[in-house]
């Protein structure tokens, strides 16, 4: 009797451990999530054996690019239309694949997280001579829309906020020109285009919608597209400041406003 009393203690007692469980386990989370799930993808572009043959170099491309998922299908969808590859640098797959310019394509991955997904695109590839281009895109993953200037920072503070940029901008111009000014390290006509070059450029309001986020901070971007001649005297046009240096710029709702509080 008493075993069979013990029996049935241990029975009750593991179904209310049971029915607790149960009743105290979270629901798993629907919607967006604060990050998006992303698979790499590698493909390689045949081209045609009239093309190879006019340029054997180039019979390939190898295009390595990102596949979305874990989103709601709303935001899921904007995101994917964000990076469709038309969207990127105005040529399809098809495009690429018929021209014989890019060698190779790629992404990075800056920031998928806190509800942000950042990622730099890069093309490279050749035609008179190499050259390359870098496509930004900060997505706010509550929307799937792009974020600028006006959703993330102050609008009566652009221009304050675009002053403090272009003061690194021009402080970098000044090193490069210092590091340039070595006796005979370039020509009088070199010296003179670097120059005015340099006196074209200023970071404006205008600039202020590509930046880059990471958990430390915002890096603003410039570019200040030189031509090939002189590239090598291009500006990096990276300009990196901390969240506690942005507080007074940044909007308490907006999509940064999470790292100021």
């Amino acid at each position: 009797m008493p075993r069979l009393i013990l029996l049935l203690l241990s029975v009750l007692s593991l179904h209310v451990v049971g029915f607790s469980t149960i009743q105290t386990s979270k629901p798993r989370p629907t919607g967006v999530d604060d990050h998006a799930i992303i698979q790499r993808r590698r493909v390689v572009l045949v081209r045609s054996a009239a093309l190879a043959k006019e340029w054997p170099h180039k019979k390939r491309a190898v295009v390595t690019y990102p596949v979305i998922s874990g989103l709601s299908p709303t935001i899921l969808r904007r995101v994917r239309a964000e990076f469709d590859f038309k969207n990127i640098f105005d040529y399809s797959l098809k495009e690429y694949r018929e021209d014989t310019w890019l060698s190779e394509f790629s992404y990075e991955v800056n920031h998928n997280r806190d509800h942000l997904l950042d990622i730099t695109f890069r093309q490279e590839g050749s035609g008179a001579y190499p050259d390359s281009q870098t496509k930004h895109f900060l997505i706010n993953l509550k929307d799937g829309k792009v974020v600028k200037a006006a959703d993330a920072f102050r609008s009566k503070k652009f221009a304050e906020l675009a002053d403090a940029i272009n003061d690194k901008l021009q402080a970098e111009l000044k090193k490069i020109d210092e590091e340039n000014e070595t006796p005979n390290s370039e020509s009088p006509e070199d010296k003179a285009m670097r120059r005015e070059a340099y006196e074209a450029l200023k970071f404006e309001v205008a600039n202020l919608d590509e930046f880059e986020v990471s958990s430390k901070g915002v890096t603003f971007l410039y570019d200040a597209g030189f031509p090939h001649v002189i590239q090598a005297l291009e500006p990096d046009g990276r300009y990196f400041f901390s969240y506690s240096e942005l507080k007074a710029f940044i909007k308490p709702d907006g999509p940064l406003g999470q790292f100021v509080r």
